[in-house]
């Protein structure tokens, strides 16, 4: 897996101050994406141990609510493995810490047994994180007034809940503009 870019204390990708980790790798190459640049999957520099380590080193500053992941699309079947291992370690070492991810593939239809995106770690990432923004950018449907999305089509799912419940529950953010 590449990394194109590690953004520390971000406020834009998730409730509170957070690090936010854009993977590398992206087919589905939505129309008015804001980092095209992302699609190729060896954009950036290559996610190293270094790397994980360092991420967790900055997440564990006191002042971070949370870890995002986004790309690119971090779950591209090739970015699966390197994605489950660090959701795994924030888990085990900064449980406090939410984890955000955004996908461009739909939850309930390319992320279930069956799915376009479906893996041996996918699973074991859904049940590690807080939020899943899912859903393509579309840009005719573009609202700059939608919290943490850029088009309506997308939705906030609290993943604890619909994880528990075998259904999608959304988060209450889903609802709400700035």
């Amino acid at each position: 897996m590449y990394i194109g870019e590690v953004l520390a204390a971000d406020c834009a990708n998730g409730i509170g101050m957070r690090v936010s980790v854009f993977v590398s790798g992206c087919t589905n190459r939505c129309k008015g994406c804001f980092q095209p640049e992302t699609w190729d999957f060896h954009y950036g520099v290559e996610y190293t141990q270094d790397m994980e380590d360092k991420i967790l080193k900055e997440l564990s500053r006191g002042y971070y609510d949370g870890l995002t992941i986004l790309g690119g699309e971090p779950f591209e079947l090739e970015n699966q493995e390197e994605v489950a291992r660090l959701v795994r370690r924030v888990r085990k070492e900064i449980p406090e810490r939410t984890i955000w991810m955004y996908t461009g593939f739909i939850y309930d239809q390319d992320l279930v047994p069956g799915g376009s995106r479906y893996g041996d770690k996918t699973d074991e990432i859904l049940d590690n994180i807080d939020v899943l923004v899912d859903g393509r950018f579309v840009i005719e449907q573009k609202s700059i007034g939608l919290l943490f999305r850029g088009s309506t089509n997308q939705r906030i799912i609290d993943m604890k809940q619909t994880r528990a419940s075998q259904r999608v529950v959304l988060d209450p953010l889903n609802d709400r503009s700035e």
